[in-house]
């Protein structure tokens, strides 16, 4: 049955589905609609008729643990490479910082319902802005525990929560997490002045830290008042994709991260979350710590999560491994049925 889930809120009952352009027109109209869009930009937009308040958790279902074989897009010694490549376009002025990510891939049966794996994360790994999407027409099977607001819109209120910074408590935060974040905000405000009013861009806190379970992020608020007229073809244009997962400046990390990640992201490091075009409301979360079910060309099923980090000259290749495998760990252990160690191969 199709469904999306949110904190706080559920919508059954799918009244249309709309992709590119016309789903990003269509969250300026009215209704409620489910929003997907990938990091490569591709938007899907789901009006759902029926929403409705709760504080439920979603139907408790059963999980077949994976058998922890996971294959890497980028094994150990292939992001080790692409860490120490990004430090030279560093060192060259090419850019300052990117984010370099790999994605997991497990083998699905074409029974399993990622409904059982949202039992599993809900009480083994519960985040502010998780969700669970399933809209079978549009191809979207999704299981969401992400940490991070990418962006909350409150009528002409327009709220940023980037996370940069990574360790296992604040203590072991290192300089480098504090300047990844600042930089990060820097990027984050001028996207906000482009659709923001003059003058009401302010960064409300700045790295934060808050505690998740297996780890700590430094976490930033930026926000600003959007100006009259503004449209969501506007707010992404200016915004999209987020900065704490491709980098600065953003036009030069991202021709880094297509020169060194071999596969898409898809919904990973996108957009996930909700417009509510009657109420001028909406919440979308930076799509990290995310499962998605996925056929491949020859019709197999493929369970995917990404991990990453992001690199700038202080970057040290083997510690930046760690730090994705710090962020796969825990979720990738419910999902395998041992929170633990994660082993991966290439593939």
């Amino acid at each position: 049955m199709d469904v999306a889930r949110f904190s706080g809120r559920e919508a059954r009952g799918v009244r249309e589905v709309l992709t590119g352009d016309r789903a990003v027109r269509a969250l300026d109209t009215e209704g409620f609609w489910a929003v997907v869009a990938t990091f490569e930009g591709d938007v899907t937009a789901v009006r759902f008729d029926e929403v409705q308040e709760t504080s439920r958790l979603g139907p408790v279902a059963m999980w077949a643990p994976l058998d922890r074989h996971w294959h890497s897009s980028l094994d150990h010694p292939a992001y080790v490479g692409a860490v120490r490549e990004v430090r030279e376009r560093i060192a060259a002025g090419l850019v300052y910082q990117a984010n370099i990510c790999r994605v997991l891939s497990h083998p699905l049966d074409h029974a399993a319902d990622l409904d059982g794996l949202e039992s599993v994360l809900t009480h083994g790994n519960p985040a502010p802005h998780a969700s669970r999407i399933r809209v079978e027409r549009a191809g979207l099977d999704i299981v969401c525990a992400s940490p991070e607001l990418f962006l909350r819109r409150d009528g002409r209120r327009l709220v940023s929560e980037p996370i940069k910074g990574t360790a296992t408590s604040a203590e072991t935060m290192l300089d480098k997490d504090y300047a990844e974040n600042v930089m990060i905000v820097d990027l984050v405000r001028n996207d906000l002045s482009h659709v923001c009013r003059a003058g009401t861009v302010d960064v409300e806190a700045l790295c934060a830290a808050r505690a998740h379970p297996g780890l700590v992020h430094l976490v930033s608020t930026v926000a600003g008042e959007l100006r009259p007229g503004t449209r969501w073809g506007d707010i992404l244009g200016a915004t999209f994709p987020p900065g704490s997962v491709s980098g600065a400046p953003k036009s030069s990390a991202l021709l880094t991260i297509a020169d060194l990640e071999p596969v898409p992201r898809g919904p990973y490091c996108g957009a996930i979350g909700w417009v509510d075009a009657d109420r001028g409301e909406a919440e979308l979360a930076v799509g990290i710590r995310t499962f998605w079910a996925q056929h491949d060309a020859a019709g197999e099923r493929w369970l995917r999560f990404g991990t990453g980090a992001g690199i700038t000259w202080g970057s040290d290749p083997e510690g930046e491994w760690a730090e994705t495998q710090l962020k796969a760990a825990r979720l990738v252990g419910l999902a395998s049925g041992a929170v633990g160690a994660v082993s991966s191969r290439p593939g």
